[in-house]
Order: structure tokens, then C-alpha cells, then sequence
């Protein structure tokens, strides 16, 4: 395995990249393995946030039906139709490979164009995914032109600084190769954004501290993006030794590597 290699301008190589629909589904998300190994960091955050839990508690007493715009690997779509079996849930991914662990009706759709009736969702959801539509405003105009009136959208993203630790390791071992989702759609810029589609926006802040005390957790996390991360730091396995020898180095002097997280959900309707 070796890291991609961005040439030109890396900075805006690496933006282009996050939203690459050849990256995204013949690499990144031709399966769920490198997403799962994200979100398997989220087991040692305190406090933990269940994220698929609060979306379902969002939409109670919303009647459906509810779209789960990329899916992803269908953790949102789980819960609901284990809390709300009474609602048709349709989980929708650009990604064909993302599609297998999702259960029930599922199709492989583009958020900038869902194929899907005006006024046609109780409830839409877009969870962590927005920063990889190339046109981010026309995915929310999307969003809104499928929702019924009195339905709900549901947005998620991160903070600018999320997980900047890991950022910092990024640099120190690869230069600045570290691939950055959620800076196309921040927790800080995403309101006004959304506000253009939807009379009420209302976030739900989710913060905490993943400690791990042992590299593991960090480097998987890091490897989960090579499909986007810079090759001018070094063969990719270099890289991650790296990375893994600065992480203990700080577990090493200070008992644990600490990691803030800082993330939310956005209640959209209007």
C-alpha cells in the first residue's frame, strides 16, 4: 500500500480529492472498512455520544419516509428500523460498496440530483457526508426539495478543529498531507448554509476526549485515509510507523495520547 500522490497544487489537489467520485467509490468506499475503522475510534471517547440514538430521537413522532442520504455503512438506518419499524426507511449512497451492509431498500443515488418527488420525506437525513458533494449548497437545496412540509433534515459534520491532534501527528510525520473532510463544511460554517434552504436551523453540539493508551486505535485511524493522504511524505507504511512511534512517545511521558472531539448534529425544518 502506498499513500496517493498529489501533484500540481497539493492544497488544491487535496480539496478536489475529498470529493472525487472515483476516489470515493472505486477506493475510500468501495467497501465500509475504512469508515468502520473511523468510527471504531469513537470507542474510547468520553463521554460517549450515540450518534444513530439521537437521530432517531430527533425524528420521533416525524412520519416517514425517512432517506438516509450516503448511508454510508447504514448504522443511521439500522436504528430507525429497530426503534420505528412502522416507517419506510430508504437509504440511498453513491458508492455501490456501501450499499451491502445497509439493510432494507437501498439505491445507489447522487445528492446533488436525488431521485425522489418534491414534498415526498417525512425526514432526511445527511450524516457526515456533505463535504464529499462537489456542490455543497445545491445537496441542501436537494435536502429541502424532498421534504414534506413539517418534515425534518438532519445534517451532521465536525468542528474545524476537530481531532487536531491527530492533525498534528499527520504533519509531523507526512508534511502536510493530512486529508480534511469536514473543512468543505464545518460545524462552524455549516448554519449559514444551511439557513439558505431551511427557516430553522438548531445544532446539537457533541463534544468529548478519545484516550487511547496504546497507538493502535490512532494508527488505524490514519491508515483509514490513505485513499486522500499526500505520498510526499514517504511510503505509506513509513508514514504510519512514524505516526505510531510519536503517539507513544506521548503515551510514553504522559500516561495516555488524547484526542478532542467535536462534532454536531443540525435540526433542520422550515
Amino acid at each position: 500500500m502506498r499513500l496517493a500522490v498529489h501533484r500540481g497544487s497539493p492544497g488544491a489537489e487535496r480539496r478536489r480529492a475529498v470529493f472525487d467520485r472515483t476516489i470515493l467509490t472505486e477506493r475510500e468506499y468501495r467497501d465500509d472498512r475504512h469508515l468502520a475503522a473511523r468510527q471504531a475510534l469513537y470507542a474510547y471517547q468520553e463521554p460517549r455520544h450515540d450518534l444513530p440514538g439521537l437521530a432517531a430521537a430527533q425524528l420521533r413522532g416525524v412520519p416517514g419516509p425517512v432517506v438516509d442520504v450516503g448511508c454510508g455503512n447504514g448504522v443511521y438506518g439500522a436504528r430507525l428500523r429497530a426503534e420505528r419499524p412502522e416507517v419506510a426507511v430508504l437509504s440511498l449512497d453513491l458508492s455501490p460498496g456501501m450499499l451491502a451492509p445497509a439493510a432494507g431498500r437501498a439505491a445507489v443515488a447522487d445528492a446533488q440530483a436525488l431521485p425522489l418527488a418534491d414534498g415526498s420525506c417525512g425526514a432526511v437525513l445527511a450524516m457526515h457526508m456533505l463535504y464529499h458533494v462537489p456542490d455543497i449548497p445545491r445537496a441542501i437545496r436537494e435536502l429541502r426539495r424532498v421534504l414534506a412540509p413539517g418534515g425534518v433534515a438532519l445534517v451532521s459534520t465536525n468542528g474545524a478543529r476537530d481531532k487536531a491532534e491527530i492533525a498534528e501527528v499527520w504533519r509531523r510525520a507526512a508534511g502536510e498531507g493530512r486529508p480534511s473532510f469536514s473543512g468543505r463544511f464545518t460545524l462552524e460554517e455549516a448554519p449559514a448554509l444551511l439557513r439558505a434552504a431551511f427557516a430553522e436551523v438548531r445544532v446539537i453540539e457533541l463534544t468529548g476526549t478519545i484516550t487511547v493508551r496504546e497507538p493502535g486505535p490512532v494508527v488505524a485511524h490514519m491508515a483509514s485515509y490513505e485513499s486522500w493522504a499526500d505520498g510526499r511524505g514517504g511510503d505509506a507504511g513509513e508514514v504510519l510507523r512514524r505516526g505510531e512511534r510519536l503517539v507513544r512517545e506521548e503515551i510514553d511521558t504522559k500516561g495516555a495520547f488524547e484526542v478532542t472531539s467535536r462534532c454536531g448534529i443540525f435540526v433542520c425544518s422550515g
